[in-house]
């Protein structure tokens, strides 16, 4: 390969470039969630793990504005006119109106979390409720954030349609953080300063998430994130949980699927230099390889501004490379599926959750497929278990696995809360040995760190029709 002429693979490097910028602005506007809910879903900027963006108000919004139990809209995007009218009539304390208001936005919008919550809030008016909050980036990352949601808004639903937490309600508030580490911090300050937060899930992002634990570990107030694997996590403190395994897990399930599986010994791992998870994940996998037994004979890094996918393909025929790792975070898929093009299936693929996204299937196409790749959960394992039926039934489609680890950190608050309605009661009753409850995916319980105590799910993409793309994220068979 090291031998032929470059010009072909340029090419095809090249024309991956537009086909992204192009194909990947189509798909920006046009898809609400890696697991395809049903049409007529309100469509929403962003990805689960898009490269893009949607604008942000910035740092110059007031805290004040990022947070709302349903007095103001922070998904504008597609603020209906009956869900505006319900948050000004909760604005305004006229309760009745505001759930008249939002049971009709939901009609039209079934998919909206934020919607539900609101309306779940508007029921609870003036009484007496425990609250929790939910930091995630709606103003950002769009679609990821909606996904988080709707986990937090079901477990609400559920429990207060069940009579609450000993006969009290849930009320949840949410805040708009745009997963940037500055902005979370003074969000996680306000959440703080409030004392009737009991508990937060969140945050999105690793390195929004090491910004605000030390905050909640000082204060004594509860943090469980569903989405942040960084290692660098587990050593914050005992009020820091989270409900999705750490890199960890993700690096050993990888690493022995390339040694045993795969039969193969020599990787080379493409990471983005600037980006906690990715560095995390990278360190993680490098020492569960060099363990197994293999090794990395080459770093990529997807950040460099000189990054060329043809060249680093090259780089790694020359050295033997039998495996191509890609852990990118969201800013660094696009880099990362330039190298799926131009690699064209000759290398094998393996992959972190960061990879986990419909854009992988659209653009990644043939060259995709076989790509094996770590989630902390896939609706297709256990497509009997009680939350794949009621996720559907509530969301008219399948969720994934940030809508389920959601649901698993607003469960395990409820649990909290359930033996002992103060800050100091729920980090007590999460950290004791016993600790342990059903969610919805599978037994949910924490090692002394914080840290989830579960295995990672492998998938795999072949040729399928779920996702609309022609290809599908399948579970691997062990």
């Amino acid at each position: 390969m090291a031998q032929k002429n470059e010009t072909p693979v340029l090419i095809v490097s090249l024309l991956l470039t537009l086909a992204l910028l192009g194909g990947g602005a189509w798909w920006f506007f046009n898809r609400l969630s890696p697991e395809m809910l049903t049409p007529g879903s309100p469509t929403a900027s962003g990805s689960s793990n898009s490269t893009s963006a949607s604008p942000g108000n910035g740092s110059d919004t007031p805290i004040e504005e990022r947070l709302s139990v349903g007095e103001k809209v922070l998904f504008t995007a597609e603020a209906s006119p009956e869900k505006q009218a319900g948050v000004e009539a909760i604005a305004t304390g006229n309760f009745e109106q505001a759930v008249s208001d939002l049971e009709a936005a939901l009609q039209a919008y079934r998919n909206d979390p934020e919607t539900l919550i609101y309306l779940n809030n508007a029921k609870i008016g003036d009484q007496a409720a425990y609250t929790v909050a939910v930091s995630v980036p709606a103003a950002t990352f769009i679609n990821p954030a909606l996904e988080i949601l709707r986990g937090v808004a079901q477990a609400q639903t559920e429990v207060n349609q069940a009579g609450g937490i000993n006969g009290v309600p849930l009320k949840v508030l949410v805040a708009s953080d745009d997963n940037d580490p500055q902005i979370s911090q003074q969000v996680a300050e306000a959440l703080a300063d409030n004392s009737e937060i009991l508990g937060v899930v969140g945050h999105f992002g690793s390195e929004a998430t090491l910004a605000v634990a030390e905050i909640y570990q000082s204060v004594g107030l509860v943090m469980i994130s569903p989405t942040s694997t960084a290692t660098q996590l587990s050593e914050v403190g005992n009020y820091v949980f989270r409900t999705v395994p750490s890199d960890r897990f993700t690096a050993a399930a990888l690493s022995r699927y390339m040694v045993n599986t795969l039969q193969a010994q020599n990787a080379a791992i493409y990471f983005n230099s600037e980006s906690a998870y990715s560095q995390s994940l990278k360190n993680e996998f490098t020492t569960a390889l060099y363990g197994d037994g293999g090794q990395i004979l080459a770093e990529f890094d997807l950040a460099d501004p000189t990054f060329s996918a043809a060249d680093t393909l090259q780089q790694a025929a020359e050295q033997d490379v039998e495996v191509l790792v890609l852990v990118a975070n969201t800013a660094m898929l696009d880099q990362a599926l330039q190298a799926v093009a131009v690699n064209r299936g000759q290398l094998r693929l393996l992959g972190g959750d960061g990879i986990y996204t419909p854009k992988t299937l659209q653009v990644g196409g043939e060259a995709a497929v076989g790509m094996v790749v770590a989630v902390p959960w896939h609706i297709l394992a256990d497509p009997q278990a009680e939350f794949v039926q009621s996720s559907r039934n509530f969301w008219g489609g399948d969720v994934n696995w940030r809508t389920a680890m959601a649901y698993d950190a607003a469960q395990v608050l409820i649990a909290g809360l359930e033996n002992n309605p103060t800050r100091e009661g729920v980090q007590q009753t999460l950290s004791a040995n016993s600790f342990a409850i059903e969610g919805a995916t599978g037994t949910v319980r924490f090692l002394p760190s914080g840290d989830r105590h579960q295995a990672t799910q492998l998938v795999i993409i072949e040729p399928g029709s779920r996702s609309g793309y022609g290809y599908d994220f399948v579970p691997v068979q062990e």
